[in-house]
């Protein structure tokens, strides 16, 4: 889990200089990526997702699980995400981010596998993958 000592804080030119368009359009602008093209998707290898921005751990390749909605899917997140209520396009959604660098992600709902019945729907240009070693 991250502390107050271990944020990433950036300027927004920092932030263009080391994302690709893709990431710095969904971590930094709160952007989405379309349905059924983002990485990850299909990646069933073991191994550890974690920011795309700052590297922090956010999800075990354990937790990955198939819900057809087009984006990676998660059943459970470490203490490196962060919740908070998202207003926009008229809907009313629990949005996650990084808690390392504040980070876009993408939206947590209700609907998920047991035992959380949470399904953590990320944007996959937001993560990178760690495998085992």
């Amino acid at each position: 889990m991250s502390d107050d000592n271990d944020k990433v804080e950036k300027s927004d030119d920092e932030w263009r200089r080391i994302l690709s368009a893709p990431q710095y359009e969904i971590l930094r602008k709160r952007g989405t990526e379309r349905a059924f093209t983002g990485p990850f998707l299909d990646d069933h290898e073991p191994g550890t997702f974690v920011c795309a921005g700052c590297e922090a751990e956010l999800f075990s390749a354990t937790d990955k699980f198939e819900s057809g909605c087009g984006w990676p899917s998660f059943s459970a997140a470490d203490g490196n995400v962060t919740e908070r209520e998202d207003h926009s396009h008229g809907m009313a959604r629990t949005e996650i981010l990084c808690s390392r660098c504040g980070g876009h992600l993408g939206h947590v709902f209700s609907d998920g596998p047991r035992p959380t019945g949470l399904r953590y729907c990320v944007n996959g240009h937001a993560l990178k993958k760690r495998p085992l070693e």
